[in-house]
């Protein structure tokens, strides 16, 4: 054996020589010429063991069950442990052993602790924002450092326009958010920027510019919700929103200069149409009086000849019928219209002596006219 040596002891033991080997205990055995203890028992040790455990579990035999009932106890603390509670505005996402296996919504929910289970409440209310073009810190406008690499771009008609702008989106569905993309917030940030290119890149300046800023908006947002979409990113995108549109800082004195002669061009084109829409409207009104008049002439003319005609036929129907007395009358109308408005004077032929008397007459009717008019005041 490996520990029997010639006058030496082996590696557990000292001493010894050829009449009686050392055994694994590092002691000699009883009754050889070297004398020594015995090894120890292992059924005496594990005997010892059982004491010390009886000792421990009053009752004897019972203290096996006492094991079980303290690991039961143990192992039903530890399931307790599975009970969470998931907050309004949020979604639980469960994983077994790190894989995503369900979401659950608000409210008491259960499943398998740690280091088996383990679940994840994100909060899918609150509104992110992503800044693209420009970085703000919170100073307002003079706090703002512009990145020319994401806000330049070129535009439909070939013109370049600097656009700063920001996407504001939350979670949809806190699974897909969570395993499904990497980097969620860099995803958006270029997905948007893909997006907003393609859409101004089908865009006139001019047009990106003023009226159609809200169709860009819009469409970006949808564009950019459906390249989400492709990702089963789980992320709901609820507006872009551009900040500034304007040209490149190097043209944009110019491009005012322009857009001020545009304006004026404008301006002096709406006088023009201001004037034109005044002034053909009140013509057109003008030739449509003169119109009607000529028409309410012509049936004036029309109908005064007609009445001339018929009172002429009237007249020659009572002269047939009586051409002296219709003689007569007509001649004494005729001098009653001519005399109406003359001034009579009576003289008296008859008087031999050659004088003329004359009586004023005009005089006396103008006189007795005032008095009449005297008296009746």
């Amino acid at each position: 054996m490996p520990w029997n040596s010639q006058g030496g002891g082996g590696p557990w033991g000292n001493g010894g020589g050829n009449n009686g080997g050392q055994n694994p205990w590092g002691k000699r055995p009883s009754g050889g010429n070297g004398g020594g203890s015995t090894p120890p028992d292992l059924d005496e040790m594990i005997r010892k063991g059982q004491d010390r455990l009886k000792k421990m579990f009053p009752g004897g035999g019972g203290g096996a069950k006492g094991i079980v009932l303290i690991g039961l106890a143990i192992i039903g603390i530890w399931l307790l442990t599975g009970f969470y509670r998931v907050q309004p505005g949020e979604q639980g996402v469960t994983l077994l052993f790190g894989k995503w296996v369900g979401t659950t919504g608000p409210g008491l929910n259960y499943f398998l602790p740690a280091p088996i289970g383990e679940v994840i409440t994100p909060n899918v209310e609150r509104t992110n924002q992503i800044e693209v073009g420009y970085r703000g810190s919170g100073m307002g406008n003079s706090g703002t450092r512009d990145v020319p690499e994401e806000s330049l771009m070129l535009t439909g008609d070939q013109n370049i326009i600097d656009i700063d702008y920001v996407v504001q989106w939350r979670i949809r569905d806190a699974g897909a958010y969570l395993f499904n993309i990497r980097d969620p917030e860099t995803t958006i940030k270029l997905a948007s920027e893909s997006a907003i290119r393609e859409v101004v890149g089908k865009t006139d300046l001019e047009e990106a510019l003023t009226v159609g800023r809200v169709q860009v908006e819009e469409q970006t947002r949808t564009l950019l919700q459906s390249i989400l979409d492709g990702y089963q990113s789980g992320i709901f995108v609820s507006e872009v929103k551009m900040q500034k549109v304007d040209p490149p800082r190097e043209v944009i004195d110019a491009f005012n200069d322009v857009q001020r002669a545009r304006q004026d061009r404008d301006r002096s084109r709406n006088e023009a149409l201001a004037y034109r829409n005044d002034i053909i409207p009140r013509a057109k009104g003008d030739a449509e009086r003169m119109i009607l008049e000529a028409r309410a002439y012509k049936d004036q003319v029309v109908k005064d000849a007609q009445g001339e005609a018929s009172r002429f036929d009237s007249v020659y129907n009572s002269y047939l019928t009586a051409k002296d007395v219709t003689k007569r009358r007509l001649y004494l109308e005729t001098l009653q219209q001519v005399l109406k408005d003359s001034n009579k004077i009576i003289l008296d032929q008859k008087d031999g002596n050659g004088v003329v008397p004359y009586l004023p007459l005009p005089e006396i009717q103008k006189q007795s006219a005032t008095q009449s008019s005297g008296g009746n005041n």
